[in-house]
């Protein structure tokens, strides 16, 4: 993990959930839907104030279609303008 990149590991994932879940058009419904939660579940996640279980990791995989390991990534969150 690079110093610069450094961040809390619950908002990192919560930032790839969102940034993926933007990138395939689902809405929070949709994703708590497939993965058997409630919304304000999946808001949580994306805000890091959740911390989340393995099952659930596995759950928003499926639901967005992502290997598990990238919600680990942080190469994504890097604005290619700085």
């Amino acid at each position: 993990m690079s110093s610069n990149l450094r961040m809390d590991i619950k908002k990192l994932v919560g930032a790839n959930v969102l940034r993926r879940r933007r990138a395939v058009h689902l809405s929070q419904e949709a994703v708590a839907e497939k993965m058997g939660v409630d919304r304000a579940y999946v808001g949580a996640i994306e805000r890091g104030e959740q911390n989340i279980t393995l099952h659930s990791l596995w759950g928003l995989s499926e639901a967005l279609s992502l290997h598990p390991r990238d919600f680990f990534d942080e190469t994504a969150l890097v604005d290619p303008a700085d």
